[in-house]
């Protein structure tokens, strides 16, 4: 595989955002991973994608399936470019931050804000080989703090409070990366509800952008629509 070949890894990409994202991305000539925890989906996502899109196994929620999925991508590729960290949950009963368990609390921050770091951290070395190695985390305006919350499913807005902290924080420890949080507003996914204002299309294209576009020193910023806001 040619190293000027640019490769992606998009996590939770069998469906919703992260496929639509997938899908850009194979557009735009890159060859695109297609992270998931479900093989059967994983697979299913990356035929329809077609021939630059290949499954990588990984659930971000478990440190070891994170550690096979990059041992796993390095016999791939001798390189990685984008690191996409889409994969994301809301829990069930999920409605009132003074009725949150434990188990809520730990299961959404595991997967939200803890996944991506860990997915950072150990596809940092594939990253590092890339001239222009990008990160981009999907997080969400429930994370935003500068205006207040409003009770809508606490814990996850928690999570992806803690996921803008990630990102900054990655974007000091990698001043050569990009490292970016964005909002793709709300979609119309199985998290998103029928309901949402925006398609699965409106609400990838901010990310592939990211991914694939904007200047290299652009790191450490939060954006919805290609444009930065405060959180």
């Amino acid at each position: 595989m040619a190293k000027s070949e640019k490769i992606a890894l998009v996590t939770g990409a069998n469906k919703g955002i992260g496929f639509e994202v997938a899908r850009q991305l194979a557009q735009k000539g890159f060859r695109v991973f297609i992270g998931a925890r479900n093989e059967k989906a994983g697979r299913t996502a990356a035929q329809k994608i077609g021939p630059r899109a290949k499954f990588l196994k990984i659930d971000v929620s478990d440190p070891l399936s994170i550690r096979d999925a990059a041992t796993e991508l390095a016999k791939a590729t001798d390189h990685l470019d984008v690191l996409v960290n889409n994969a994301g949950i809301i829990v069930e009963g999920d409605d009132a931050i003074l009725k949150t368990t434990p188990e809520q609390f730990e299961t959404t921050l595991r997967t939200n804000a803890l996944g991506p770091l860990l997915v950072a951290q150990a596809f940092q070395p594939m990253l590092a080989k890339s001239s222009a190695p990008r990160i981009v985390n999907v997080s969400s305006s429930g994370g935003q703090l500068h205006n207040g919350a409003d009770s809508w499913s606490p814990v996850y807005c928690i999570s992806k409070t803690a996921l803008n902290g990630v990102t900054s924080q990655l974007a000091a420890a990698l001043p050569k990366f990009a490292v970016n949080s964005v909002c793709p507003g709300w979609v119309r996914t199985d998290m998103g509800g029928a309901n949402a204002t925006r398609s699965v299309e409106e609400g990838a294209d901010g990310i592939v952008w990211l991914a694939a576009e904007p200047p290299q020193n652009l790191t450490g910023k939060f954006l919805q629509d290609r444009k930065v806001i405060p959180w």
